[in-house]
């Protein structure tokens, strides 16, 4: 069933079509309206997309959740008593979607606001000039497609007992033996989740290293220390068979001959393009090498007036990107502008625990496009875990072109380290020099005033 929620319902022609009520979708639909062009937006799911629902906001809310185990433990340090904890699983779960549900509304507000109107349903690109949603056809001008992404699971016998990153905002209880597959991002957040609200969790991945996309030194140390903490990680693993055994019971029948047995089977194996949702598939669009929709400046596809952005094209799949592109669509379509979006330095965070932040170049990365690289390194135990008894350390690292002084990476794995690297994000923005980074006067005592306080190479 379709229904709408605009001034004129009787209204099918638009000057832009907007497929998604993702963060792109729903920030181009408000800024092309603004421009005084007529929009619709068709969503079928929930309005916010993915990081509103089942992506950045429930999961940091989880991330908080799972972290008190652990403040209470260090309190004691500190002089607090405190009786046995107890977490109530329910009580978290609930709390998270009533506040998805504040944010649903927001969204809503802020499209009825701009004048836009939202159609609720499937959308289907007939052609370049025509969405069809339900029985109803609508004409438009310009088409943008911002579907997003949805998780991505291997096909493998029992394939049917697993869950995906979406469905585990949403479990009825919190399972005592989770098995978390995946070495990427979402993987390593949601082991930590899971091992800081007491679950004895247990994390495969099938290739020789975590976070394999980061700067090698931050998988490396992440690793220790989420083992320190007490999950168990097995690399080179892959589960080639699950059975259930009943009473929310699994058999896994593992690549290396090993039988585990779980009541929970969280696959964070990545995230597909949702090109089929929209007839993507079936319009002659090209694409990139890696199976995303191919886009010129504009956010133009191969076919004229189809346009599309965010995680479905070939760029980073982050919330704050996939917002920038829609704020230079509007401008290059509908102010006349010229400006392009800067892929580079984009400052990104890992809420694993301890946390990640990251923005530039990796090491390996700069040693293959510049012929002198320096690196400093920094790693210490932060001053709260003296009294507070915690044995993680933080890591920090800087990456520099040495012939120019160029800061060309920021790297830390710490309490706070998404925090800190938004300042060193600006900082490689400018253009900053290392000699920059050492005349900064730091602020003490901090974790980030380690930053400009490292003076000796590692080579």
């Amino acid at each position: 069933m379709v229904s709408t929620h605009c001034s004129d319902e009787k209204e099918h022609e638009f000057d832009l079509f907007v497929i998604g009520a993702g963060s792109g979708g729903v920030r181009a639909a408000r800024m092309a309206a603004a421009t005084g062009a007529k929009v619709a937006v068709a969503e079928e799911r929930y309005l916010g997309g993915t990081c509103v629902n089942v992506g950045c906001v429930p999961k940091k809310l989880f991330v908080y959740a799972s972290h008190f185990a652990e403040d209470f433990e260090s309190s004691q340090g500190f002089g607090w008593t405190l009786g046995e904890p107890v977490h109530d699983w329910p009580t978290l779960r609930d709390n998270k979607t009533r506040e998805i549900e504040r944010l649903n509304s927001i969204y809503q507000n802020l499209l009825d606001n701009a004048g836009v109107c939202i159609i609720e349903g499937r959308a289907q690109v007939m052609n370049a000039g025509t969405v069809r949603v339900g029985e109803t056809e609508y004409s438009c001008k310009r088409i943008l497609l911002a579907m997003g992404g949805w998780p991505s699971i291997p096909d493998i016998p029992g394939k049917e007992h697993v869950i995906d990153s979406n469905q585990v905002f949403y479990l009825e209880n919190l399972p005592e033996n989770p098995v978390v597959v995946g070495g990427g991002y979402i993987g390593v957040e949601f082991a930590g989740i899971f091992n800081g609200l007491g679950c004895n969790t247990r994390l495969l991945y099938r290739g020789p290293k975590l976070l394999k996309k980061f700067d090698h030194d931050l998988g490396e140390h992440v690793t220790k220390e989420m083992a320190a903490k007490g999950i168990e990680i097995q690399l080179n693993t892959e589960i080639e068979e699950i059975r259930s055994l009943g009473e929310g019971q699994y058999e896994l029948q593992l690549n290396n001959g090993e039988m585990l047995h779980c009541d929970c089977i969280l696959y964070a194996t990545g995230r597909s393009p949702l090109l089929e949702e929209a007839g993507a598939n079936t319009l002659g669009l090209d694409l990139t090498t890696n199976g995303k929709i191919a886009v010129n400046d504009s956010f133009e596809t191969s076919v004229p007036g189809i346009y599309a952005l965010g995680d479905i094209i070939d760029s980073p799949e982050l919330t704050p990107v996939a917002i920038a592109e829609a704020m230079v669509f509007v401008d290059r379509v509908y102010k006349g502008s010229g400006r392009t979006l800067d892929y580079s330095n984009i400052p990104t965070a890992v809420f694993c625990q301890p946390s990640i932040g990251t923005v530039g170049l990796t090491e390996h990365e700069a040693r293959q496009r510049f012929s002198s690289v320096q690196t400093f390194r920094s790693e210490f135990r932060a001053l709260k875990n003296t009294l507070g008894g915690s044995s993680e350390r933080t890591f920090m690292k800087l990456v520099v072109d040495a012939e120019t002084d160029k800061v060309l990476g920021v790297h830390m794995v710490g309490p706070d380290a998404g925090e800190i690297t938004q300042g060193m994000g600006i900082a490689l923005k400018a253009g900053a020099r290392k000699r920059d980074f050492d005349d900064t006067i730091g602020i003490h005592p901090t974790s980030a005033e380690e930053f400009v306080t490292m003076r000796d190479p590692d080579n």
